[in-house]
């Protein structure tokens, strides 16, 4: 058991992204690619995520604001869009990507706004939490890992 109450904490905060359903295995995955090297790996991916998507949200909010709605390029961009949070596990804002493209493709104009709308709620809220996790995780420091003796 963790005896550092900051680790214990962050382990909690984790456990909720979970519990919540805002991330799901590819997270998992993400986290076990970080090692001693690159010990910031994770949150150094969420931040290029949130960094490049937010390109991707704007070109879908000007497409949104185009009569008549090109559908194939909305959902081109929410391909792009679902794939990149895919890559982080950020399973809340994938599911309304999908539920965005299946509008796409029935031509259903006003599902899209108000999936986009959703899912623009969804982004922000991962956003939140992903930021007060990886400063509790700054907090906490490196995590002490055993070493083979050489």
């Amino acid at each position: 058991m963790e005896r550092n109450p900051i680790r214990m904490q962050l382990a909690i905060m984790r456990q909720s992204l979970f519990d919540q359903g805002h991330v799901d295995e590819q997270f998992v995955q993400l986290e076990e690619l970080q090692d001693d090297a690159n010990p910031n790996f994770v949150e150094e991916v969420v931040t290029l995520y949130y960094r490049d998507s937010a390109r991707i949200i704007l070109n879908i909010e000007q497409a949104l604001e185009r009569k008549p709605f090109d559908f194939g390029k909305l959902d081109a961009y929410m391909h792009q869009f679902k794939g990149s949070s895919s890559s982080i596990g950020a399973k809340k804002v994938k599911a309304e990507s999908t539920l965005f493209r299946e509008c796409c493709k029935s031509g259903n104009g006003e599902g899209c706004m108000r999936s986009f709308q959703q899912l623009k709620k969804e982004y922000a809220t991962l956003r939140k939490k992903f930021g007060a996790y990886f400063q509790l995780a700054r907090q906490a420091g490196p995590v002490e890992t055993a070493s083979r003796p050489k």
